[in-house]
């Protein structure tokens, strides 16, 4: 998949807007290809996507996101989405993707993660959701991520 696919953009913004009643891209004059450019380009947030496989893979992860984690496109979308926490966080965010499986989402989470050099800090105010296509199959989950701190 290349990071400005218009119909895995198509998929992010209908699973969020059909979970949580609102717009994830507030773009409407724009193409799905003009927009899903924004998303990876220039979006002030980070989005990241991974798949069903028993131990999910990133399969989408913006620019702002790389930034976040420190790995490239073709890194990220090798990792396994566990290793974006330390082991000792794996428990608790297994937990929580467990709750976003069954409730469909959750908003305003807040979590410790670690960057591709090891480096710990925090998400928050984050939004998880899960992946239907308009088949109703389920692709995966996605995290929006509007704010990060240090871990003092």
């Amino acid at each position: 998949m290349q990071p400005t696919d218009p119909d895995f953009f198509m998929l992010l913004c209908e699973s969020y807007a059909r979970l949580l009643r609102k717009t994830l891209v507030h773009h409407e004059a724009l193409t799905p290809t003009e927009a899903a450019r924004w998303l990876y380009e220039d979006a002030p947030f980070g989005i990241l996507a991974h798949d069903t496989q028993p131990d999910p893979v990133f399969v989408y992860g913006n620019l702002r996101a790389q930034r976040l984690f420190g790995y490239t496109w073709n890194e990220l979308t090798a990792l396994p989405s566990r290793l974006s926490a330390e082991a000792p966080e794996r428990s608790e965010r297994q937990a929580f993707l467990e709750q976003v499986a069954r409730d469909g989402y959750v908003d305003g989470y807040r979590g410790i993660r670690v960057t591709k050099s090891g480096e710990r800090f925090w998400i928050e105010r984050a939004t998880v959701w899960q992946l239907f296509d308009r088949d109703g199959v389920h692709r995966g989950q996605a995290a929006m991520i509007p704010h990060v701190s240090d871990i003092a």
